[in-house]
């Protein structure tokens, strides 16, 4: 603490200088680190006001005009030695101000407008104040130190309601942080109130934080331990269609399902029957000449479609085709070839489409083919494929900060009202959080009880898009005692915004039935 403090007039981030005053005002318990951490601040400070005079607000004007402005070019005719005449040009800068700007930078932050700091520096004053009585100072000095700090509150406040900055939005939380730390040193019973509260309550809050941060890390290295490596970096996989056409029957490899299923990422077989069901699409309808099924398979930025082409006739139906058209940043890279299908026979045709951007889209398309026998054309229209942005979302983790800073910056803004079924405030956010494949990244306690809870939550596309997420939802006092709130939606394209809102829309309305 002893090098801190004297080290205190050396910073000169904001966000620095506020985790060194709140260390100063949480760790400070003997009455020498006291005294000479609230001398230091103080002293770094000033005196109040905290406001940027007019002569020397002028000055600073003037200065930065003279320096915008550059060097003038000033030319002139002059004559030689040998008589002759020349042309001169000479450059004159201003003349630059050499005196030393001697303020310290704590108070340079405080005048240039930045409020939160100001009500920082409020809180370590008032718990210094309050610490003083207790490790021995005398009351004369604590008295005085009082004093001083309800001045310098004082003239935060002022500050903050004078300057414009671009934090002049945090104006009315100063107001009411300054006030309160003003109540805890003039008004006897707010002091018996708060007093524990902010001596005590920060070092609390601080522990819990770091445990729930030691859990998520001591997460992850149980999560990095327990993942199994399945196959060796060096192993051959064997390609089928890279393979001599002419190899017998003993030289093909028994082991291609296996290959297959480790390229595409599948554990073992049972996951991979699991995954096909689950992205099986009917096309046709049964009674339909011609019945067609599509297996789609979502491998990042490809789709892979194995469409199951049966013929239901008694006839061979020539030339045909599946025509297939998309919707959304979908391109169709290779498209199906014409066949020929005999009686009751059946065929699988693949397509390649490429994916560029994560937005919900649509695959639809015709089957046309031609019967041989009597020589007529048939349509066929398919069922829309619908993909699911949930194909292209992955949970992901960010700081606060960086949360914050994208909140900011993204513009797209899609805000959906919360209409569920469910009554439990943890339960929504769990049923949320896993039918959008996000993560949570606000730590909460489940076995509190409240009836308010907000909750960020955040993910990435696999094109390096962002998603943010920001819910807030309420329990009513009512007897239906139902759930009410908005979640909203941020992202730096409008497809993310408009297919995750759609999404959660869908889903939000209550549990799906369990089996």
């Amino acid at each position: 603490l002893t090098k801190l403090i004297n080290t205190v007039d050396e910073v000169t981030n904001t966000n620095v200088m506020c985790i060194c005053l709140w260390i100063l005002g949480e760790y400070c318990e003997t009455s020498e680190t006291v005294k000479d951490a609230y001398d230091t601040i103080t002293e770094q400070l000033g005196e109040a006001p905290f406001i940027v005079q007019a002569k020397d607000k002028k000055a600073r004007e003037e200065a930065a005009a003279a320096a915008a402005k550059g060097p003038e070019l000033v030319t002139k005719n002059v004559v030689l030695a040998d008589g002759t005449y020349a042309t001169q040009t000479v450059y004159s800068e201003p003349k630059v101000n050499t005196a030393l700007d001697n303020t310290p930078n704590l108070r340079k932050m405080i005048v240039g407008g930045d409020i939160f700091l100001g009500s920082v520096v409020s809180s370590c004053l008032t718990k210094m104040c309050l610490r003083g009585a207790d490790v021995g100072l005398d009351a004369l000095t604590v008295k005085s130190m009082t004093v001083n700090s309800l001045l310098t509150m004082c003239g935060i406040v002022k500050m903050a309601e004078v300057t414009v900055s671009a934090q002049k939005s945090s104006l009315a939380d100063c107001s009411d942080r300054v006030t309160l730390c003003c109540r805890a040193l003039l008004d006897p019973k707010a002091n018996a109130i708060l007093k524990q509260a902010l001596l005590s309550e920060g070092k609390s809050s601080f522990a819990i934080f770091l445990k729930s941060v030691q859990g998520k890390e001591g997460k992850t290295k149980e999560e990095s331990k327990d993942d199994v490596m399945s196959t060796q970096a060096d192993d051959l996989i064997h390609f089928r269609q890279l393979k001599s056409l002419t190899a017998q029957a003993g030289d093909l490899d028994l082991d291609d399902g296996s290959d297959l299923a480790r390229a595409t990422g599948y554990a073992d077989g049972n996951s991979l029957l699991t995954n096909e069901l689950s992205h099986v699409y009917q096309l046709s309808g049964f009674a339909d000449p011609v019945y067609a099924e599509a297996f789609v398979t979502v491998h990042d930025y490809d789709i892979l479609l194995d469409i199951l082409v049966i013929n239901r006739t008694p006839n061979t139906l020539a030339n045909l085709t599946v025509e297939l058209s998309t919707m959304g940043d979908m391109k169709i890279v290779e498209r199906p070839q014409s066949h020929t299908i005999g009686p009751l026979d059946q065929i699988n045709i693949r397509a390649s489409i490429k994916v560029s951007s994560t937005e919900t889209g649509h695959i639809f398309g015709t089957i046309v083919y031609e019967d041989a026998s009597t020589q007529e054309k048939g349509y066929i229209n398919m069922n829309d494929i619908h993909m699911d942005i949930m194909d292209y979302i992955r949970p992901a983790t960010c700081t606060d900060e960086v949360f914050r800073s994208m909140w900011a910056e993204f513009e797209w803004e899609n805000k959906v009202a919360i209409t569920t079924s469910i009554t439990d405030l943890i339960e929504f956010l769990d049923h949320i959080v896993s039918s959008t494949n996000m993560k949570s990244l606000t730590p909460f306690d489940r076995d509190e009880n409240g009836s308010f809870l907000a909750a960020n939550l955040y993910a990435k596309s696999v094109f390096g898009e962002d998603a943010l997420v920001n819910v807030s939802v309420e329990k009513k006092d009512d007897n239906d005692v139902k759930l009410a709130g908005y979640i909203r939606i941020r992202s730096k394209t409008q497809g993310i915004a408009l297919s995750l809102g759609d999404r959660i829309t869908s889903v939000q309305r209550g549990l799906p039935p369990k089996e």
